[in-house]
């Protein structure tokens, strides 16, 4: 696993939840035009996409 270091502001924990085609991760309503980031941190051994 790699290591990342980012500066930000708060932090969730969420589960990722199948949609269509994809998947989505639902964060807090007032994030609304916020820039963000998304990080894996567990790894199912596929490399599926």
């Amino acid at each position: 696993m790699g290591q990342f270091e980012l500066d930000g502001h708060e932090v969730v924990d969420r589960d990722v939840k199948a949609t269509g085609n994809g998947a989505h991760v639902y964060v807090p309503k007032r994030w609304l035009g916020e820039d963000v980031k998304v990080v894996r941190v567990s790894d199912r051994g596929s490399d599926d996409e």
